[in-house]
């Protein structure tokens, strides 16, 4: 950790360009007083502000920033970008907020409370990790991470500094979503031997394009990008947005971890599960010719102790079943829950039930409320930080959404299924499997192993 610090200080302390930029669009701004220094525990006092920063300033990440400065107990005093150019356009709404491009800078400052972390996957682990130990709380975009070590990591920190986390999926906050969830848990379909989700999509044999590998455009340090990732000639492709990066393993992980977060999230929270005890998936790149090297196909087969869940993912055809809808390629996505008195079909904005003969006759309007409702999925992390519980989608409980992602895509590497040991969480009998599980960072970064020290000793 330390040597990683001296690293990037080194290098970036002494970047004067972006730093005249920023000051530039500043100014000295007021002082403000960090709410985490008038509260008790860590909380901030009902009466102060939030003060928030943002790590990554892509689309995802400024949307996220906007939904909360939206609110008049929210200062953004902070945003950290290693691309000059989205740094400077990111800072423009925030006239009193500070430019970094390096993200410990902006974890060191007093004036923050917490951060927005949408930064690439590759990324997330290390920002995580570090925001914790700097005393931040974490709103965490997804996937959560591309590992399973890495997701156990983020866990582990959360706990240890006792920090309020939410992870950015969002669907998870939407009323129909919630409603399923209402209808599951009441019982309605009887017991439920099966989920089934799929996201289909169709970009045909070209993918996401052919552009050619090109020098990093000024302003963009691509070494900090690639960060503790391995590293690879630069393509526009890769930084032009969240669903570009997807196409690349190293940095997106593939299309499972891009669509499955939002899609899986619905049977895992309506069915109550904890960790699958085994994951075997298929499939492979097919069809796609672009200059990623994602696959275009992904079959995943989950199996928990009273109940078998699906994951279906092409980037090659869009048939949409119950979600077809209007004719043409567009993207489809769903989960069927099957139940022995009907099976229930939502996608993220509709439902529907269908009964099992005359096993289900009738069927409320309304079911009884196991859930309450969010005012938000960022405003429910913002009332969190002050109330000191943790959010519904926080990192402990998402790390049940994404383990079933990240060994669905090392069983796939692998070409054999993986067990989980129940008590652990941690892989059983597949030596390999677990090495695998806990990533090399390219030096100088390293890997946060003593989070996993329970584990791996």
């Amino acid at each position: 950790m330390a040597e990683r610090s001296k690293f990037t200080r080194r290098r970036f302390l002494g970047d004067s360009a972006v730093a005249g930029a920023a000051a530039s669009l500043i100014g000295p701004g007021p002082v403000i007083v960090p709410a985490s220094a008038l509260g008790a525990a860590g909380k901030p006092a009902p009466s102060e502000k939030i003060l928030l920063g943002l790590i990554g300033a892509g689309g995802m990440g400024r949307a996220n920033l906007a939904n909360c400065a939206k609110y008049d107990d929210v200062v953004v005093t902070g945003i950290a970008e290693v691309w000059k150019e989205r740094l400077e356009a990111a800072l423009k709404p925030y006239p009193n907020a500070k430019g970094f491009r390096n993200y410990q800078d902006l974890l060191a400052q007093k004036n923050l409370d917490a951060v927005i972390i949408a930064s690439p996957p590759h990324w997330h682990t290390l920002h995580a990790v570090e925001a914790c130990e700097a005393g931040k709380h974490i709103y965490l975009q997804k996937p959560m991470t591309l590992y399973l070590g890495e997701s156990l990591a983020v866990v582990a920190a959360v706990k240890k500094h006792n920090r309020i986390s939410q992870v950015g999926t969002q669907i998870h906050a939407s009323a129909n979503y919630r409603k399923v969830v209402n209808y599951i848990r009441s019982g309605i379909l009887g017991p439920i031997s099966v989920a089934r989700c799929f996201n289909t999509y169709n970009f045909g044999p070209e993918g996401i394009g052919k552009d050619p590998n090109c020098d990093p455009p000024p302003g963009l340090d691509w070494e900090l990008w690639v960060g503790p990732a391995r590293m690879r000639p630069f393509n526009p492709l890769i930084v032009r947005d969240s669903f570009t990066h997807s196409g690349f393993m190293d940095y997106g992980g593939g299309w499972t971890p891009c669509w499955a977060p939002h899609i899986l999230d619905l049977p895992i929270w309506a069915l109550d599960l904890g960790l699958p005890t085994m994951v075997a998936a298929s499939g492979g790149r097919f069809v796609v010719q672009d200059v990623g090297d994602a696959y275009d196909t992904h079959e995943i087969l989950l199996q928990y102790p009273n109940v078998t869940v699906t994951w279906m993912m092409s980037q090659v055809n869009s048939y949409g079943f119950d979600a077809q809808g209007a004719v043409g390629t567009r993207r489809r996505l769903g989960t069927y829950f099957q139940g022995v008195n009907g099976t229930l079909f939502a996608d993220y904005d509709t439902h529907k039930i269908i009964p099992e003969g005359n096993r289900l006759k009738d069927i409320p309007p309304e079911p009884p409320k196991a859930v309450p409702d969010s005012p938000g999925h960022e405003r429910e992390w913002l009332d969190c930080i002050r109330s000191g519980q943790q959010p519904s989608a926080n990192v402990e409980y998402h790390h049940k959404v994404n383990v079933p992602i990240v060994l669905g895509n090392l069983s796939l590497r692998l070409g054999r299924s993986i067990r989980l040991d129940p008590k652990t969480g941690w892989i059983q009998g597949d030596e390999e499997a677990a090495r695998l599980s806990v990533p090399e960072y390219r030096p100088p970064w390293k890997f946060p192993r003593q989070y996993l020290a329970d584990i791996l000793g």
